[in-house]
């Protein structure tokens, strides 16, 4: 007998709740896991700047070729939820070898593994929402929006949190924490998620391709190099800021996290009004916005060294990063209408795929030259994604 109640049983304000829900507990298990990681190669596991940028490569490799071949999976199984569920479990396991095993390869191969194939939990969530609100005949993008807002909201607290747990209590702890946010996840996914029946779609779509046409695949090959480069740039921000703060700066350790949640929070009302805005405003434009102010954001950082005004530039990023974190899903699922896990999963390992570059790119700026110096690299690189953004059809 399924432990699953049928979707009829649950009223839609239960469902809604559920996605919002599943997504604010996958940010804040992220936001414990990411910002902390450096930090947390070099102070637990002695490794060297390079080593921690390896390391991020590392994870990401194994993430993209695990969630990829999840997505394709996904995209043929007749309940996405078991997905998501059995996702959240594996997830678990690794939170918990993070939080006891000091041994960097150990780490990197059975550790990074279980948290790669953990991840697909996320944009397996979103491909899901999106299926339900297309058969529920609700606003798809107003709603994953919404949803994106949620992990954004986790975003204002994790880093915060996860900084102060580290300090006082110790990484273990913290990493348990985020464990225990993947379980909470699973319990929701288990008894509030409601199964999308996939037969439907399958029949009115009998008889065409269900993948991206080939008029559209150019664009979407454009689109994924644009996001690419955009999430290198918060990936190298990333792995070197809170480096950058203490050592170079020598600014408290507290403030990485204050930065992080700050801006995490000012992206809440950018991708509301991004979504908004899509009635009057292209995709492609709302995404040459982002660029811009992204633009500005590591202009700003690589001349300010006061607190006030690093927590001001914040304003720049939640612009950049709010906008392509939502309208950058939405643009992808829209270039792929009938591969939701697929094309969910391809933008999502857009980020995933900027820590290969990115990772050892930083460490090897932090190691030969200064922290900072990737600020100057990044505005470089947002030109290159402006280029390929031009490339990409307006939908």
């Amino acid at each position: 007998m399924s432990l699953l109640p049928p979707p009829s049983e649950k009223p839609l304000n239960l469902i809604a709740f559920a996605f919002l829900l599943i997504a604010f507990l996958t940010g804040i298990a992220s936001s414990f896991q990411q910002p902390t990681l450096s930090l947390f190669l070099s102070q637990e596991i002695h490794a060297s700047p390079f080593m921690v940028g390896l390391f991020y490569s590392a994870n990401a490799i194994i993430g993209i070729l695990l969630s990829q071949l999840i997505a394709a999976y996904s995209d043929k199984q007749e309940d996405r939820r078991k997905v998501i569920m059995i996702c959240c479990l594996l997830s678990i396991i690794g939170c918990v070898i993070f939080a006891y095993c000091r041994n960097y390869w150990i780490l990197i191969i059975l550790g990074t593994t279980l948290l790669g194939l953990g991840s697909a939990s996320n944009p397996q969530s979103f491909a899901l929402a999106r299926e339900y609100t297309e058969s529920a005949g609700k606003e798809s993008v107003m709603f994953t929006t919404i949803m994106r807002t949620q992990i954004s909201l986790a975003w204002i607290v994790g880093p915060p949190l996860s900084f102060a747990i580290a300090l006082n209590w110790g990484f273990s702890y913290m990493y348990l924490v985020a464990g225990a946010a993947f379980l909470l996840c699973a319990l929701a996914t288990i008894c509030l998620l409601p199964k999308i029946s996939r037969n439907l779609a399958k029949t009115q779509q009998s008889g065409e391709i269900i993948e991206a046409p080939r008029t559209q695949r150019k664009s979407t090959a454009f689109l994924f190099a644009d996001c690419l480069l955009c999430w290198m740039c918060n990936s190298m921000y990333f792995i070197n800021m809170p480096l950058y703060l203490i050592h170079q700066l020598h600014l408290p350790e507290q403030l990485a996290g204050i930065l992080m949640g700050t801006a995490a929070g000012l992206e809440i009302p950018v991708m509301l009004l991004a979504g908004y805005l899509t009635r009057f405003l292209s995709k492609k434009q709302l995404m040459f916005t982002a660029l811009f102010c992204g633009g500005l954001f590591y202009i700003g950082l690589s001349v300010v060294q006061q607190t006030w005004m690093l927590i001001a530039l914040q304003g720049l990023n939640a612009i950049f990063i709010g906008i392509i974190a939502t309208i950058g899903m939405v643009y992808f699922q829209d270039l792929m209408p009938r591969q939701m896990g697929a094309a969910t999963t391809l933008f999502s390992n857009t980020a995933k795929s900027s820590w290969i570059i990115g990772g050892p790119v930083a460490g090897f700026i932090a190691e030969f030259w200064h922290y900072n110096s990737v600020f100057y690299v990044s505005i470089l690189i947002l030109l290159v994604a402006a280029f390929c953004l031009h490339k990409v059809k307006s939908v």
